[in-house]
C-alpha cells in the first residue's frame, strides 16, 4: 500500500522519480558549501606526505556522499580499497585489504606477517607502475586500537616524498575520541587533514530540498515556506532525516489531496517517523521562548498602564 501511494504521489505532483529516496543515487548528489569544504580538505590531505586523512560527522550528515565524490575525483592511476565492515580483527582486516586490492593469498598461511608482506609487496609494485593506493574505511569509529595500529604500520612504507598507502578514515564523532587514546598518538600525528561535517543550515536545507525536487522534475513550491522552515527546525539539518520526513509528508499530502505540503502535515509525518515526543521537544522550544516573550511584554505593558492611571 505504501509503495502504491508513493507511485501515486509522484504522478500527483508531476514528479518523474522519488526525490527523497535514501538509496544512494549520484543524480541527487547535493554538495553544500560545507560538503565542498570537506572534500577539499580530504583532497588536500591525500596530496600531503602523511598517511591518514579523517572525516567525521553525525549519522546522516552526508559523509558517504563526500566519500563518493572523493572517489570520483581521484586520478585515474589510483587503486582504491574500500572497507565497509570495520568490526574486524587485525588479521581479518588485512585479509579484506588483500581481497580489495586483488592480492591472491593462501588460507593456510594466516598470520599478520604473511598478509602484511603481501600488501607491502603490492604497494611497492603499484608505486613502480605509477599507481597510487588508497584505503577508505567507513564507520571507522568501530575499529579496535590494535587494528588502527596495524594500519599505521602499513603506512610505514614510503619513498623519500610520500607514503605508498594513504588511508581515509570516515566515522562518527566517537572516532575523534578514539584517536585521542595514548596508544594511538603516533597514528593521530600522521593525520594530515581532518574535517568535521556539520548539519545543513536553514538556507542549505531549502536548497537541498529544492535540488532534489528539481532533479525529479519538480519544484520547491510543492512545499510551503512555513513547511521548509519546519523541516530545518525538526530535522536539525540532517540530510537523511530530511529525506525520510519529506517522503512521508508527500505521501500524506497526496492522501489528503492537498495542493502543497503544509506545515501541520509535515509535523504529522515527523511524528510518524521520529515520534511525538521528539517532535514536541524540537517544536516546543520556539513556543517556549514566544510564551516567555509574551509574558514579559504583558508584564511591561501592565506596568506601563498601571503607571498611567496611578
Amino acid at each position: 500500500m505504501a509503495d502504491h501511494s508513493k507511485t501515486m504521489y509522484l504522478s500527483y505532483f508531476g514528479l518523474s522519480d522519488n526525490p527523497f529516496s535514501i538509496a544512494p543515487n549520484p543524480d541527487y548528489l547535493y554538495m553544500s558549501p560545507r560538503h565542498k569544504e570537506a572534500l577539499a580538505h580530504l583532497i588536500f590531505g591525500l596530496r600531503e606526505s602523511g598517511g591518514f586523512v579523517m572525516l567525521t560527522g553525525e549519522v546522516g550528515t552526508g559523509k558517504t556522499t563526500v566519500s563518493r565524490k572523493l572517489m570520483q575525483q581521484l586520478p585515474a592511476n589510483t587503486q582504491v580499497a574500500m572497507i565497509l565492515n570495520p568490526t574486524l580483527s587485525a588479521i581479518e582486516l588485512l585479509a579484506t585489504i588483500c581481497d580489495e586490492l586483488g592480492i591472491k593469498h593462501e588460507n593456510q598461511h594466516i598470520s599478520l606477517k604473511y598478509f602484511t608482506d603481501l600488501i607491502l609487496g603490492k604497494l611497492a609494485g603499484n608505486h613502480q607502475q605509477g599507481i597510487n593506493t588508497i584505503l577508505i574505511i567507513d564507520e571507522a569509529q568501530h575499529l579496535q586500537p590494535a587494528v588502527l595500529e596495524q594500519l599505521r604500520l602499513l603506512t610505514n612504507l614510503e619513498t623519500h616524498r610520500e607514503k605508498l598507502l594513504k588511508v581515509v578514515l570516515i566515522g562518527q564523532p566517537e572516532l575523534q575520541q578514539l584517536l585521542k587514546r595514548n596508544e594511538l598518538r603516533q597514528l593521530a600525528q600522521r593525520i594530515t587533514a581532518r574535517y568535521h561535517l556539520l548539519p545543513l543550515t536553514s538556507a542549505e536545507v531549502k536548497s537541498y530540498i529544492g535540488h532534489r525536487l528539481g532533479v525529479a522534475n519538480g519544484d520547491i513550491s510543492i512545499f510551503s515556506q512555513a513547511t521548509i522552515r519546519a523541516a530545518f527546525q525538526i530535522t536539525g539539518g540532517i540530510p537523511r532525516v530530511i529525506n525520510l520526513l519529506c517522503d512521508r509528508a508527500l505521501t500524506l499530502t497526496f492522501t489528503k489531496q492537498l495542493p502543497v505540503v503544509q506545515k501541520h502535515i509535515f509535523y504529522a509525518a515527523a511524528q510518524q517517523i521520529l515520534g511525538a515526543d521528539v517532535v514536541k521537544q524540537r517544536v516546543g522550544r520556539p513556543w517556549t521562548y514566544l510564551m516567555f516573550g509574551c509574558f514579559v511584554t504583558a508584564v511591561v505593558v501592565g506596568f506601563w498602564v498601571g503607571q498611567q492611571y496611578a
